[in-house]
C-alpha cells in the first residue's frame, strides 16, 4: 500500500479551495493507496514517510517562491517528488518562455523587464503586463498605449516586491476563441478544456480576477496537440514529468502557440472531466 501525499496549501483569503482534491484523495484510497492531502508548509509533515509527494494545489507558491522552492528541494531529498524539483524550479519562472521560443516552439512574444531596468512598452495596440512568477492572473493587467503611466507604475510596484515583469501583446483571438488547456498525465493527453478571456480592459492589476471564466470541455485539434507535445519535448528533464498542462492560444497567423506551461500546480479541472480520474489515479500509482 503506497503512501502518497497530495501537496496543497492552507486556505486563505488569497487562495481558492481545490475542489478536485477530496475526490482525488478518495479515488486513490479506493485504488489501494494510503493517500492524504498535506499543506506544503506544514511544519509537522514527515515527508520522508511518503513513497511519493505529488504537488497538486500549492496555489500560494508564486508569491512565496523562494520559500516554496526551498521546500521542494528539501522534500525531494526525503521522498520522490512529482514533478521533479529541477522541473519545478525551471517552470516556476516564466522566463522559460524565452527558452521555448529560442528552440523554435511557437509562443506568445514576450519581453522581460528585470528590477532596475527601464520598461519599454508598446507604442500602440493592446498589451499585457504580469510577473514572471504568478498564477491565476495575479498582478496581471491589460493596457493600451493610453495607459502607459499606469503600466509603468505597475511594473515599478512589481520591481519593489522583487518581481521581474513580462510584457506581451494582448492576443485578441482569446476574445473570440478563448484559451485551450491540454492536460497530460503519465505522458498522455487525458483531457482538454477551453476558457474565456481573463483580463478585461480597465481592470486593475491588483484586483481579484476569475481565473477560468466560462470553462468548458474541449476536443483539441491535431495542430494543438502537436504544439503541446513540441513544447513538452523542450522541458529539461521532461522525461520525468508525471503531469503537465499546456495552455494554448491562436497567434496572429491563426496557428496555436504556447501561452504557458503549467508543470508545478495546474488546476486539473477534474470536476469537468470526471472520466479522467481513473487515468490520473493510474498514473500516480504507477509513479509511486
Amino acid at each position: 500500500m503506497p503512501r502518497i501525499a497530495l501537496v496543497t496549501c492552507r486556505p486563505g483569503p488569497d487562495v481558492v479551495a481545490d475542489q478536485d482534491l477530496p475526490g482525488l484523495v478518495e479515488a486513490l484510497r479506493s485504488a489501494g493507496a494510503e493517500a492524504v492531502a498535506v499543506p506544503w508548509d506544514d511544519p509537522d509533515a514527515d515527508w520522508g514517510s511518503y513513497d511519493l509527494a505529488v504537488i497538486r494545489s500549492t496555489w500560494d507558491y508564486s508569491w512565496r517562491s523562494t520559500e516554496f522552492l526551498a521546500w521542494a528541494g528539501k522534500c525531494a531529498g526525503l521522498t520522490r517528488l512529482a514533478n521533479p524539483v529541477d522541473v519545478v524550479r525551471w517552470n516556476a519562472d516564466k522566463r522559460y518562455l524565452g527558452e521555448l521560443a529560442a528552440a523554435g516552439v511557437p509562443t506568445v512574444p514576450t519581453r522581460y523587464v528585470a528590477p532596475g531596468a527601464t520598461p519599454e512598452l508598446p507604442p500602440e495596440g493592446e498589451y499585457v503586463v504580469k510577473p514572471t512568477s504568478g498564477a491565476g492572473a495575479r498582478f496581471a493587467a491589460r493596457y493600451t498605449s493610453e495607459d502607459h503611466d499606469t503600466a509603468v507604475r505597475q511594473i515599478e510596484r512589481m520591481h519593489a516586491e522583487g518581481f521581474t515583469a513580462m510584457v506581451q501583446p494582448y492576443v485578441r483571438s482569446i476574445d473570440a476563441h478563448g484559451e485551450r488547456a491540454l492536460q497530460f498525465f503519465g505522458g498522455r493527453l487525458v483531457h482538454a478544456s477551453r476558457k474565456g478571456a481573463v483580463l478585461t480592459p480597465g481592470t486593475a492589476y491588483d484586483a481579484e480576477k476569475v481565473a477560468h471564466p466560462g470553462l468548458t470541455a474541449w476536443q483539441p485539434t491535431e495542430a494543438e496537440l502537436a504544439t503541446a507535445e513540441r513544447a513538452l519535448a523542450q522541458v529539461p528533464g521532461g522525461e520525468e514529468l508525471l503531469y503537465a498542462r499546456v495552455d494554448l492560444v491562436d497567434g496572429d497567423d491563426g496557428r496555436p502557440c504556447v501561452m504557458e506551461l503549467e508543470l508545478v500546480e495546474p488546476n486539473l479541472f477534474l470536476s469537468l472531466h470526471p472520466g479522467s480520474v481513473e487515468k490520473v489515479v493510474a498514473a500516480v500509482l504507477a509513479r509511486a
